[in-house]
């Protein structure tokens, strides 16, 4: 068979994208002429209206005699108006009593009826020697006038009626551009490459958070490689974590990371006054995201408008929950072929309609704690690249000793201690200045205030107090610093910084923080017998954490392993108005019972525990009025090193497996 030469297809040229007109451009432009028109029609009005010189009201008398002398030129007639102009000029007096005269050349007089003006005009027409010097006599010009009123009337209802009809045509298609154009458009905005992007190598301590989003990253670059195996592209990716742990800061590294356009907006900004608006948008954010997809969408603080519909008090709201549903339809309706990947922020997902974080939605959830040791030292040498720092500073001292902070709070703290410095014109940060901002992040800034000597030293007992307590106390927090400075709503601060970064803490832990939360209260009973409001802080904590322990991890013997649920959630976010108790009266006496007898045995222990060491509790009393401030190393020179003393039977926690909980708030 002949081997013929295959014909080569002329080059194609590439298709051009369509271009998208900016928010609020929709429609075709507005046409010259029609500008043109609208400006003459408003001259013409203002022509119209524009005042014209008043011409004089004379007396009949004064014409009349005016019309023996054959004076009068012209006139015009309309009704019992009569208006004329003389042949000269004659001196007219308006009122007899100024006797100010003035020369009338135009005039305008009126007659009682058009009977009375006939005579007149009679003798008007017999007036003049010669048939040019015969007075005219115009007709009414209304009749002249009547055409100029007729368009001054209908011109601008024509004008009007074209200006209606230009703008319904360019607001059709549900208000797609035209005068309302921009109020329902998405105001999305698109990250742009050239300027300064953020990438994965700023966002330090969320090294899990980043493996699963760099996933994502390189299904938008390369799709063919995770398809080849059936593998599909995530609909829904959601960031979920405590506030200021870098939700928003791993949204925009996957934004310089892609390489494909990027949009993000607030949930809030999707809420509007008009119902409607809202879904408008979300149909807009989504339509702009297909045509130029692969491409990304980023929802900041989606709890704003994806909360539970039709909870909470007075149920939902018409505007959110068509927003919502509208959300739910976009994301349900992509299909595979459009590479278009939601990424949505939340530190509340507890108050998401479980519709929005099913499958096919939100595939993916990802969890954005708080930083580990490691984290946080990764964190600060991010937040210190251009702070210069002493040579005394040992930033994994700080990582230690800032434990359950966020990577916000950290770079919250160098940004103190650089502020620090510079009030005092140093030329770089030092050690004092980062354990000073520290003291300020989580102490509070100082009060200036005069306190009395006996409350500096009642004040200085009962911070002894709970750090005599956690030091004799094997299983406490070691105490990091105490001082009797005032800082912010207290006059005295007693910090536990724990050795290590924890998840879960048994009934022994829980117990000694009690202990050391009773501690400043049993040490006032001890020194003055009396009681003060200083340790009101302190009971609301401990009964808080005891009431958990009896509630919820099943902690008392009495109670048993037995989980109470409590009606805490507040009725705006999300929840019922009020939730039913799922046990009786008599098991709420039994743990309110439960709850007092914990928290005395607490203190009965806290007071036997600083009786025993009385001598300890004045030494370190007297040098913490003496210095305001103690820490650890010079605790530990006044009383000895950390004691491994035995807790009492009655508070001892339970041998073999102890019962684990995780706290809340651990600090």
């Amino acid at each position: 068979m002949e081997n013929r030469p295959q014909q080569q297809e002329p080059p194609r040229r590439p298709s051009t994208p369509p271009v998208r007109k900016p928010n609020g451009a929709g429609g075709p432009p507005t046409p010259p002429w029609l500008w043109v028109i609208l400006l003459v029609g408003f001259a013409f009005i203002f022509w119209q209206f524009v005042p014209k010189p008043e011409t004089p009201v004379v007396y009949n008398p004064w014409f009349l005699d005016q019309v023996d002398h054959d004076n009068v030129k012209s006139v015009s007639l309309m009704g019992t108006e009569v208006r004329g102009e003389l042949r000269e000029a004659k001196p007219y007096e308006p009122s007899p009593t100024s006797r100010a005269t003035v020369e009338v050349r135009k005039f305008l007089t009126y007659f009682p009826s058009e009977d009375a003006i006939q005579p007149v005009i009679e003798k008007l027409r017999k007036g003049g020697k010669t048939p040019e010097d015969r007075v005219r006599i115009e007709p009414s010009p209304a009749n002249q006038a009547s055409g100029v009123v007729w368009l001054m009337l209908l011109l601008p209802t024509f004008l009007i009626l074209g200006f209606i009809y230009l703008m319904m045509r360019r607001a059709r298609d549900q208000f797609d551009g035209g005068i309302l154009g921009s109020f329902v458009k998405s105001p999305a905005k698109r990250h742009d490459k050239s300027k300064q992007r953020t990438t994965f190598e700023e966002v330090a301590g969320l090294e899990n958070a980043k493996a699963e989003l760099q996933e994502i990253v390189e299904f938008l670059k390369n799709p063919e490689k995770f398809q080849r195996l059936g593998g599909r592209i995530p609909k829904g990716v959601l960031l979920v974590g405590p506030p200021g742990t870098g939700k928003t800061l791993l949204g925009r590294a996957v934004a310089g990371e892609a390489g494909v356009p990027f949009y993000s907006i607030s949930g809030s900004e999707f809420i509007q006054m008009f119902v409607g608006v809202g879904a408008s948008r979300v149909r807009d954010m989504f339509k702009t995201a297909k045509e130029n997809s692969p491409c990304i969408l980023f929802i900041d603080e989606i709890d704003a408008v994806g909360r539970v519909r039709g909870a909470g008090l007075g149920g939902g709201h018409d505007e959110r929950e068509q927003t919502l549903n509208q959300i739910l339809t976009e994301m349900d309706g992509f299909s595979p072929s459009e590479s278009v990947i939601v990424l949505a922020a939340t530190n509340r997902p507890d108050v998401l309609d479980p519709a929005l974080l099913r499958p096919g939605r939100f595939d993916r959830h990802v969890t954005v704690d708080l930083p580990t040791k490691k984290g946080r030292l990764e964190i600060l040498k991010v937040h210190a690249r251009n702070v210069p720092l002493a040579a005394d500073v040992d930033l994994d001292r700080i990582a230690r000793n800032t434990v359950g902070m966020s990577g916000a709070d950290l770079a919250n703290l160098v940004n103190e201690a650089a502020l620090l410095a510079t009030r005092e014109d140093k030329a770089a940060v030092d050690d004092r200045d980062l354990e000073a901002a520290l003291d300020k992040v989580i102490l509070g800034a100082k009060r200036e205030e005069v306190i009395t000597d006996r409350d500096k030293r009642a004040t200085a007992y009962h911070e002894v107090g709970h750090a005599l307590v956690g030091w004799l106390t094997p299983r406490s927090d070691p105490v990091h610093k105490v001082t009797i400075i005032p800082r912010g709503r207290s006059l005295g601060v007693t910090q536990f910084l724990p050795e290590e970064d924890r998840v879960s803490y048994n009934e022994s832990q829980i117990k000694a923080r009690i202990y050391t939360m009773m501690g400043g209260r049993a040490a006032e009973r001890l020194i003055y017998d009396d009681l003060s409001t200083g340790a009101a802080q302190d009971l609301d904590q401990a009964t808080r954490l005891v009431r958990k322990m009896v509630t919820q991890w099943g902690m008392s013997d009495r109670v048993g392993p037995v989980s109470f649920r409590s009606s805490s959630e507040h009725p705006f976010l999300g929840r019922e108005m009020s939730e039913p108790r799922d046990h009786s009266e008599h098991m709420q006496q039994i743990i309110d019972e439960e709850v007092g007898r914990i928290l005395r045995e607490a203190e009965e222990h806290a007071f036997r525990l600083l009786e025993e060491h009385r001598e300890e509790l004045e030494k370190v009393t007297e040098a913490l009025i003496e210095k305001e401030v103690l820490t650890e190393s010079e605790i530990s020179q006044l009383i000895g090193k950390r004691s491994g003393h035995v807790e009492p039977e009655a508070a001892k926690a339970p041998q073999g497996d102890e019962v684990v909980a995780s706290l809340d708030n651990p600090s």
